[in-house]
């Protein structure tokens, strides 16, 4: 019975951190890699360390998309340093309300820091606020990938050690 809860546990927390890359209140991607290595101590006998260790690999990978996408979207759109910092911080405000509000808050955030603080064009400010809305979306996808590469390797990894558990079991 207990191996059934544990895998219960594991699942309900990797559901959630699934939802968590998509929607901005809860740590996606840590979500899923503390359900994986909170079931390793569990039941240490389904998956190995060196696939936590891959997992973990792409964790930080999610986390260095996740920064990436929006300050250099809003750069290639020709977004300059505020509207980097004012994506960043309208992002940091529209996640207390709602997925189209963080996408929102991101877009406007550079486009205020581009117009109001750096003093650029009304066009300037909207491309680099269009800059953010695609670096995030680009960074979400990218978040989801590295997210189900994670379950995967989970996944395989358990399978193997099932595997091998009744190829040679222990009596």
């Amino acid at each position: 019975m207990e191996a059934y809860l544990v895998w219960t546990l594991t699942i309900v927390l990797t559901v959630i951190g699934v939802a968590g890359v998509v929607i901005p209140v809860l740590p996606g991607t840590t979500l899923i890699l503390l359900a994986m290595i909170a079931h390793k101590f569990l039941r240490p006998e389904d998956i190995s360390w060196m696939v936590i260790g891959w997992i973990a690999g792409f964790w930080l990978l999610s986390v260095i998309i996740d920064f990436a996408g929006v300050i250099l979207g809003t750069k290639l759109f020709g977004g300059g340093k505020w509207g980097m910092i004012g994506a960043g911080g309208g992002a940091v405000i529209g996640m207390f309300f709602s997925l189209p509000m963080l996408i929102l808050g991101t877009v406007l955030g550079a486009v205020a820091a581009e117009k109001f603080i750096a003093q650029k064009s009304h066009r300037a400010s909207l491309m680099a606020g269009a800059g953010a809305a695609a670096g995030f979306i680009i960074s979400t996808v990218g978040r989801l990938a590295c997210a189900f590469a994670m379950i995967a390797l989970f996944l395989l990894g358990a399978w193997h050690a099932i595997e091998a558990t009744h190829l040679n079991p222990t009596f």
